[in-house]
């Protein structure tokens, strides 16, 4: 009985019972219902247990004896009251064991019922805590996921205020972690997170990347203690098969500029033998548009801004915008972020094109629309101020098109430009022919003249070089047409 009831746990010991009492054991609740059953032979055939349980039931109360049996004609039920809960706590009236076995019955199985009681008993306990503590699990990880994504979409007030009730507190600024772990070894991995941190940092399981544990970590001191080894060094050092890209410090505010900036590490740290890097300094486009890109971003968005659904039921702007956010970084997988379905993400999508008069499928819009979200969440005095010259755009100009064109010429866009596209200077084909192919690999293969694997590989490389994340989203792909673009308005001037 005791090793069933460690290795099979209920099931098990009604199966031992089944076959020792040659018929049929279950668990029936008080009002008749069978919870757990188990036959010796398959479709064996039971006399009706909710009016056995309903007999017994009483008969258990008025005589307020332990055991109870009841003649069918061919056969004997046996019953016997069980206790899921501990003395005194919570209702004392539980599932009832029921064995339905051949006349006569054997010499000896009412003593071994009575018997199993105790060890059953504790498996129905067991087991009922765990599926209560895999609730709360899952209870906890979808609060938690639901933090980041108040975090990813800038709502950072209540983000705060719903992390209050569970643990660390967000920490502010932050360094954004992602693992990249081995099937299935996520909760390990998180286990090995906290040994390193000591519980300071947040953890989520990203809810796009089943393999991916996203931390927001406190960001180091600037004097670090002597000998103290950064908690994402320690994670790759720690698990052998893991890979781990972090942020630049960026407040709590920038947590999805940071989740961007330690995914772009991650796709270079996958070709270090260290499985580690950290993301180097590039300046984000929405610092250098100046006030002229803002006044850009602004009179863009302001349609979704001001949008009123017709219907209550109708997704706001609020939830539109979160929806561009998501599907801008995550593609196709912004139904897993969103908890949508595909179909409402694609209506969405098509409202919000309608709405900014922008066609969704072109890489420009998109990198248009991403540049001004971006725009939108960085503070105003953080960007870079307008110089003073003759040839600034004026803010009547700020169309989609025509609008971010002007922005673009700017003398600090074209310097982020440079620094963007300096590691593939000169040997920038297959950068620009994917690009000028909307991002996908089959027509930039066709049009260079090679396979698909061929351009994959490519890219690859390209993705050390630039120490971005190019194949899969978020993807450096807006940032990289920006910069094309930038210098080709530069060349043609």
């Amino acid at each position: 009985m005791h090793r069933l009831a460690r290795t099979g746990g209920t099931a098990g010991l009604l199966r031992w019972l089944a076959g020792r009492a040659e018929g049929w054991a279950g668990l029936v609740g008080p009002d008749g219902t069978v919870l757990h059953a188990a036959a010796r032979t398959a479709g064996a055939m039971v006399p009706d247990v909710a009016g056995l349980v309903a007999e017994g039931a009483s008969a258990l109360t008025e005589r307020g004896v332990q055991a109870y049996a009841v003649d069918t004609g061919a056969s004997t039920a046996l019953l016997f009251p069980l206790s899921v809960l501990p003395p005194g706590v919570g209702d004392d009236t539980g599932p009832v064991l029921a064995v339905v076995t051949p006349r006569p019955v054997a010499t000896g199985l009412a003593t071994l019922l009575a018997d199993v009681v105790l060890p059953l008993s504790l498996c129905l306990q067991a087991e009922t805590l765990e599926r209560k503590r895999r609730r709360v699990d899952l209870a906890e990880s979808r609060g938690r996921e639901a933090v980041l994504h108040l975090l990813m979409t800038g709502q950072l007030s209540i983000a705060q205020q719903v992390a209050g009730a569970l643990r660390p507190r967000l920490p502010d600024p932050v360094r954004v972690c992602v693992v990249e772990c081995s099937g299935g070894g996520r909760d390990e991995v998180a286990r090995v997170c906290v040994d390193a941190d000591g519980g300071r940092s947040w953890i989520v399981r990203c809810p796009v990347y089943a393999r991916h544990l996203i931390l927001v970590m406190p960001a180091e001191a600037k004097e670090p203690e002597p000998g103290a080894v950064p908690t994402d060094e320690t994670v790759a050092a720690r698990v052998g098969d893991c890979v781990v890209g972090v942020s630049e410090p960026v407040p709590l505010a920038d947590t999805a500029t940071g989740y961007r900036q330690a995914f772009h590490a991650l796709a270079v740290a996958r070709e270090l033998p260290s499985r580690h890097a950290r993301f180097g300094v590039s300046p984000d486009p929405a610092l250098v548009v100046g006030p002229a890109g803002r006044r850009w971003a602004d009179e863009l968005l302001n349609p979704l801004l001001t949008h009123v659904p017709r219907r209550p039921q109708d997704p706001g702007s609020q939830e539109l915008l979160a929806t561009a956010a998501s599907w801008l970084a995550f593609s196709s997988h912004a139904t897993g972020h969103l908890k949508v379905h595909r179909n409402t993400l694609a209506a969405r999508l098509r409202l919000i094109g309608e709405l900014l008069g922008l066609d969704l499928h072109r890489l420009a819009d998109q990198a248009a629309l991403d540049l001004a979200l971006r725009v939108r969440s960085t503070p105003a005095p953080a960007c870079t101020p307008e110089p003073a010259q003759s040839g600034s755009p004026a803010s009547g100009t700020s169309k989609a098109a025509g609008g971010l064109d002007a922005i673009l010429v700017r003398p600090a866009v074209r310097d982020w430009a440079d620094r963007q596209l300096a590691p593939v200077l000169g040997a920038e084909e297959t950068l620009r022919t994917w690009v000028r192919c909307e991002g996908r690999l089959g027509p930039a293969a066709a049009e260079l003249g090679i396979s698909v694997p061929g351009v994959r590989k490519r890219l690859t490389r390209l993705e050390t070089v630039l120490q971005r994340s190019l194949l899969r989203p978020p993807s450096a792909r807006y940032d990289l047409w920006l910069a094309l673009r930038s210098r080709d308005l530069t060349a043609a001037a």
